[in-house]
């Protein structure tokens, strides 16, 4: 009897001691940054990053081959079997400076990648490959070689640990290209007599040129080495330089050999800058001088476990945990610093621009790189203002440098040239939402005198600020349809919707400041929506400028009027007037015909199916994959079928949404620097802003939570609670619906809360269950 009470004892301990780890799992132990990249866009693995970091290192498989139109998927790709070298900048339209370690004979061209034995690059196996949010190692099987990376905010750090012998070697690729970043102009790289290896590469990105034609995007890095190479020389292509120190142009490296031992590291330390060589070296000397590897790796997990423990989670499935913290990672890996710890950052009209700098001589805000903020407004901007609300701060602050500079916003900008990428901008209404949510510590009037005039604008507005038919949207009261030659685009339709969303949450933020006659102006314009609603085919249908509806008409039409997607799947998009929208499409035949979207749309993953393309579902009735349907499961929640958003979120959370390589965000579909992923998140724990904060007072609306309980923490310097908790009860995969939900006690009368509320702190909790509530 005693030998069984030990043995259960010990059985319990055993147990109990499992469970104390498992509740002490730190969150980055969750992230998978391996997740979804099978065709993924150049940014998305760069695993070696600190959140909203400028140094973003990590492998490549096929970096230097570029992209053809500056938006394909490049970088790394799941389904490769061997990596060319490890770039120091992962950005839209921005990447470079990549290193790789070889032994034996020295080869100085990146290879190709069909063929792993060509080239410097070198085969690797999965096994062996390990990556999480702040560091990736990888054993280079050609050469023996384990590479591993990590960085502070602007200090990439890589380090190399080689087999015995007298060829090592380090090679610096300064002059090819890499990624997204267009072709090279010119570049230099030097080995200074202390032993600094400085440089770099100025490129032409495709979008830079498209936008902002003749504008260039420059890198700079200034790196230590922690020992003495035994010879080193300089290489352009094929040509190799024994002893030389410096060389430049198109295709410049440097290379370096060492004489090591078995299993001898080598460490590299690069800081990088968007403005100087100089600054590249104060960047490093103010991060991380006394900084080794392993210390920025501790360094880099406490900072992401900091910012992924925002927000916390338990319960539920293993898989959805990983889900999440992934998604969360991905949302706060994206859109990375692009100025220097002295404020320095780079003007979009050329040369080098100041941040203020406060008392103790510190920069006032960060100057930001972004993606077109096409779409953030229903998964970034209201997790920023959630969770991360000083950065949505700085990144409205940094959009005004642009302003300052050149005179207008860019919806997207590369070291702060101009990259519209989808011919619109939003970041008025990203300003507006910002105010509305109540963060408010930055130049409010300059941001409204900016937003306005993104709205109202045209007179000699730059194609790289986009919406560059604002005068015709004024004209007609829609963006009148041209059919487009072939090769050319013509988004009449989504356009006009998108105006009209924007011009919504702009009048808003006029009224709050007492604009009125601005606050009619953009009200009028905000309606202009029903202007292209068809009351024939109760579609958004393209209008030509003599009243016409387009001829023709198609629904599932992708490209003919619409950005990226179709008449059926932008006729929902009125975010601000959902009301609006039911009434004229009738509450029944809207109701029907969303949920047989939904319906249809979960035959083919909710997107493109299994087919890996960027846009392998724009001819979908849904396809969330892209920007514009993101808000479409979630208006259920005005038309009195709440029970239908509760459903098809969680739908879509469990199957649009993978734990792999290849199925990860649909199957690889874009993910657009963390928008996909910080859907997830949002949709995971239960809330979404589907007005993006346009409205006055922004509400959260209330779905059912994948988690038994959710943990926000807020910021007290813009939010008078100190977190958000979501408890919910019953929770279980059939259990989607949700019942009775209260606030600290008290009914809510509807599945939305008032953001304000929300902020005050305190305890979101509801039931769920098998069987929809009734309404």
């Amino acid at each position: 009897m005693r030998k069984v009470n030990w043995m259960l004892w010990l059985l319990l301990l055993v147990t109990v001691s499992h469970l104390s780890a498992q509740e002490r799992k730190d969150l980055v132990s969750y992230v998978d940054p391996l997740i979804g990249t099978a065709h993924c866009r150049w940014f998305h693995f760069a695993p070696g990053a600190s959140p909203f970091g400028m140094a973003k290192p990590g492998p490549s498989t096929n970096g230097h081959y570029g992209n053809p139109n500056g938006w394909e998927a490049v970088g790394y790709d799941y389904r490769h079997t061997s990596i060319e070298g490890f770039p120091n900048f992962h950005e839209f339209q921005v990447g470079g400076v990549s290193l790789m370690p070889t032994k034996g004979q020295l080869i100085t061209i990146p290879g190709k990648l069909e063929d792993s034995l060509s080239g410097y690059r070198s085969a690797f196996d999965r096994a062996d490959e390990h990556a999480t949010a702040g560091y990736y190692s990888v054993l280079l099987k050609r050469y023996g070689i384990k590479a591993e990376v990590t960085s502070t905010e602007r200090v990439a750090f890589q380090r190399f640990t080689f087999p015995a012998g007298e060829d090592a070697h380090i090679l610096f690729d300064i002059g090819n290209k890499q990624g997204e970043s267009g072709e090279v102009k010119d570049a230099r790289v030097y080995l200074t007599p202390d032993g600094r290896i400085e440089g770099y590469v100025i490129t032409l990105p495709e979008y830079v040129q498209k936008y902002q034609r003749g504008a260039e995007v420059a890198m700079y890095f200034s790196a230590e080495v922690d020992k003495k190479p035994a010879s080193f020389g300089t290489f352009c292509g094929e040509t190799q330089n024994a002893g030389e120190t410096a060389i430049s142009g198109k295709g410049a490296g440097l290379y370096l050999t060492f004489a090591t031992k078995d299993r001898e590291a080598v460490t590299v330390r690069l800081g990088l800058s968007y403005t100087s060589i100089k600054n590249a070296r104060l960047n490093l000397q103010a991060e991380a001088i006394s900084l080794n590897f392993d210390q920025a790796q501790q360094q880099a997990r406490k900072k992401w476990n900091d910012y992924l423990g925002r927000i916390t989670v338990t319960g539920g499935a293993e898989a959805d945990h990983v889900k999440f913290y992934t998604g969360l990672y991905h949302a706060v890996l994206g859109r990375g610093l692009a100025s220097d710890v002295n404020g320095a950052y780079p003007k979009n009209t050329g040369g080098v621009g100041q941040i203020p700098l406060n008392a103790q001589g510190v920069p006032l805000h960060n100057h930001y790189n972004t993606d077109a903020v096409w779409g953030a407004f229903w998964n970034l901007t209201p997790l920023w203002a959630l969770a991360y609300p000083e950065y949505y701060s700085d990144f409205v602050s940094s959009q005004l440098l642009v302003y300052n500079d050149a005179g207008w916003l860019g919806d997207g900008i590369a070291s702060s040239k101009y990259v519209s990428g989808v011919g619109t901008n939003f970041v008025s209404l990203v300003m507006a939402g910002a105010y509305n949510y109540g963060i408010r510590d930055f130049d409010v009037a300059k941001a409204y005198a900016a937003s306005l005039k993104n709205e109202i604008g045209y007179e000699n507005r730059p194609e790289g600020a986009g919406k560059d038919d604002v005068e015709r949207f004024r004209k007609y009261g829609y963006v009148d349809h041209i059919d487009p030659a072939p090769g050319q685009w013509c988004f009449s339709g989504s356009h006009t919707l998108e105006y009209s969303f924007s011009a919504f949450a702009v009048a808003q933020w006029a009224k709050k400041l007492g604009k009125k006659s601005d606050y009619a102006t953009l009200l009028k314009l905000s309606k202009s929506w029903e202007n292209i609603f068809d009351p024939s085919t109760k579609y958004m249908r393209p209008r030509y400028a003599d009243g016409r509806f387009a001829d023709n008409f198609k629904p599932t039409e992708p490209w003919r009027g619409f950005q990226e997607g179709n008449a059926g799947q932008y006729s929902f998009y009125v975010p601000h007037d959902p009301q609006g929208l039911i009434k004229k499409m009738g509450k029944a035949e809207f109701n029907k015909r969303l949920d047989s979207i939904f319906t249809a749309a979960q035959k083919t993953t909710f997107g493109g199916g299994t087919t890996i393309d960027a846009f392998s579902g724009l001819s979908a009735p849904y396809n969330h994959g892209n920007q514009p349907c993101l808000q479409m499961s979630w208006m259920f929640n005005y038309s009195g079928k709440p029970h239908l958003t509760q459903k098809w979120v969680r739908a879509i959370c469990n199957e649009f949404y993978g734990t792999e390589g290849i199925h990860g965000y649909g199957y690889g579909q874009d993910e657009d620097q963390g928008q996909l992923g910080a859907w997830y998140v949002l949709s995971a724990i239960g809330l979404f802003d589907v007005q993006g904060g346009a409205a006055a007072k922004p509400e959260m609306q209330i779905g059912s939570s994948l988690f038994n309980k959710v943990e926000i923490k807020l910021n007290k310097k813009y939010y008078k609670g100190d977190k958000i908790a979501i408890v919910t009860r019953n929770n279980g995969a059939e259990n989607i619906y949700l019942h009775r939900p209260t606030f600290n006690g008290k009914k809510l009368r509807r599945n939305a809360i008032p953001f304000e509320l929300l902020t005050q702190g305190g305890t979101l909790e509801y039931e769920l269950s098998d069987k929809p509530a009734a309404f």
